[in-house]
């Protein structure tokens, strides 16, 4: 998950997932996006693909990049772990709340 987490937490990764989301794309049609050198995104996708974010397609000399949304599992659950607390938290106090306004409102 650590891997994951270092690999989302640059804006330009999330980008590069975000473009190679939908379809395959070469690291020329990525790069075309960003104003860094071809060697710079290549260097963000073997982040990505260390990370288990991305998957390599090779057809000849081109490299195809495909995200694997699978690969954010991890670190969803571990952030899902806290929303849930959260609700939990949140219905506890709507319960307590409306526990509270009912004995108020019984004579």
């Amino acid at each position: 998950m650590d891997a994951t987490a270092r690999a989302v937490a640059d804006p330009t990764r999330r980008t590069i997932l975000a473009l190679v989301h939908d379809e395959e794309r070469t690291v020329t049609d990525i790069a075309s996006h960003f104003a860094v050198s071809r060697p710079a995104i290549s260097q963000h996708l073997k982040v990505l693909h260390d990370a288990e974010l991305v998957l390599i397609r090779q057809d000849g000399t081109r490299r195809y990049y495909r995200s694997r949304p699978e690969g954010l599992a991890g670190l969803r659950e571990w952030l899902d772990s806290f929303w849930s607390t959260r609700l939990d938290e949140l219905k506890r106090m709507v319960e307590a709340d409306h526990a509270e306004r009912s004995d108020r409102a019984d004579p």
